[in-house]
């Protein structure tokens, strides 16, 4: 394997030391369900509620969530980070069996959204946009929940990191 040219090392460097929020991505329809953990998510615009995702396209799961056009954006809580290793397919557990663990909701939506994520986004993909090994989607905001004080899980240094909720003092 060649080694990689000196901006991308440092690149992929600074982006290490950049923490994030980790996500499972989710979606269901004519290609069946699907997901996989990010961390390249973002607001665009409230006008209208818009979200940014960014999917590799080398993952399994790229194919099926930018053909099936519905997705949960799941924001995942401070005890999430099994989850979040299976869905980085790093337990190898298979992809059909990745969605045994947590609880899912299908129905509601019709696109799996984790009933005990610290937030869930669902909505359409409405512009897609390649770049270099990845496809940023542009998703629509149908509808959000939201759970209070459950904390959160951040990708760091290559790590998962677990944030507590800050107690409110007087």
């Amino acid at each position: 394997m060649s080694e990689l040219p000196n901006a991308q090392r440092e690149f992929r460097s600074a982006m290490a030391r950049l923490p994030a929020a980790v996500n499972v991505i989710t979606t269901d329809g004519a290609l069946g369900p699907a997901g996989m953990t990010v961390s390249a998510t973002c607001s665009v615009t409230d006008t209208p509620p818009t979200m940014l995702v960014c999917v590799n396209r080398s993952s399994r799961s790229h194919d099926i969530v930018t053909a099936n056009g519905r997705v949960a954006v799941n924001v995942l809580g401070a005890d999430h980070d099994e989850l979040a290793l299976h869905f980085a397919g790093a337990t190898q557990v298979p992809t059909a069996e990745r969605f045994a663990e947590g609880a899912w909701d299908f129905d509601t939506h019709g696109v799996p959204v984790l009933q005990d994520a610290l937030v869930s986004v669902v909505g359409r993909i409405v512009a897609d946009r390649t770049l270099g090994s990845h496809s940023v989607l542009f998703v629509e905001v149908d509808a959000v929940h939201t759970h209070e004080n459950t904390g959160a899980l951040v990708y760091f240094h290559h790590r998962f990191h677990s944030l507590a909720t800050p107690s409110l003092s007087a």
